[in-house]
């Protein structure tokens, strides 16, 4: 159920009922010559709205701009600095706590907002706000993107342009998909860019100069339906999971016997 279309009195039996929200994440930045800036951000949309409809959770929506600023060098890229990041996305769930939900999936397909969202999530469960926890769509599924894929790429490879190719295929410049391959990095090898094992670089434009990695030429809109259907799938599987837990069970343990101060 994606809660902006609904009427507040509509909501009424869910908020009285039921106590799980997704709530999708993504960016607004470069993905090469071949991908719109919207990549990320549509994709986190499909899969939670896709998600919410077939279990009948609760959807919210989509936070469009996240912290990219590794990729400012690219026009129209956009992104907020981390901290006003975390505080709007906390912020934001905190609403979902007053209305009585307890528990949250930041259904995520940023890495750059992966150790943000984990951070919101920590200080939600710290405070006995709610358990809130994020979700990686291509983290749930490695298996089928490593036999898909010989090179999936970690940014703008053929696996998000296959899920771009299934959910919007009209937004894929499917001209540009050799020069995105021969002008980017097909293979980041573990040592690029890297100087007795420290990262020497910050910026995706340091690796590859026009955004990308991988072979996009191995995407096609059938690889982005298997890919689009394993995911729905894995988050629906969470969300139950989920759904199942008891609330005490999913916020911070308690301190190790003997508490603090209990033999005073």
């Amino acid at each position: 159920m994606y809660i902006a279309d609904q009427t507040w009195p509509e909501l009424g039996d869910y908020v009285a009922e039921s106590s799980l929200a997704v709530v999708p994440l993504g960016s607004t930045e470069q993905h090469g010559p071949h991908l719109p800036l919207a990549t990320d951000h549509l994709i986190a949309e499909a899969l939670a709205r896709e998600a919410a409809d077939r279990t009948g959770y609760l959807c919210t929506p989509t936070v469009n701009v996240g912290v990219s600023p590794h990729h400012r060098q690219f026009h129209g890229t956009m992104w907020v600095d981390a901290p006003q990041f975390r505080d709007y996305v906390e912020s934001m769930t905190r609403n979902l706590a007053y209305h009585g939900v307890d528990r949250v999936v930041f259904v995520n397909a940023h890495g750059g907002n992966v150790q943000h969202l984990r951070e919101v999530g920590r200080r939600l469960r710290d405070d006995g706000t709610m358990y809130a926890i994020e979700w990686m769509w291509d983290e749930s599924i490695p298996d089928l993107v490593t036999d898909l894929f010989d090179h999936p790429g970690p940014h703008g490879g053929p696996k998000e342009t296959s899920m771009i190719m299934h959910i919007a295929r009209d937004l894929v410049r499917e001209g540009e998909l050799e020069a995105a391959r021969d002008d980017g990095v097909v293979d980041l090898g573990d040592e690029h860019l890297r100087e007795h094992g420290a990262r020497t670089f910050y910026d995706a434009v340091e690796n590859s100069e026009n955004g990308v990695f991988g072979d996009q030429t191995d995407a096609s809109p059938a690889a982005g339906e298997e890919l689009f259907e394993a995911a729905t799938d894995q988050l629906v599987r969470l969300l139950s999971w989920l759904d199942d837990q008891p609330i005490e069970d999913l916020l911070a343990p308690a301190h190790v016997d003997p508490q603090p101060g209990s033999r005073r």
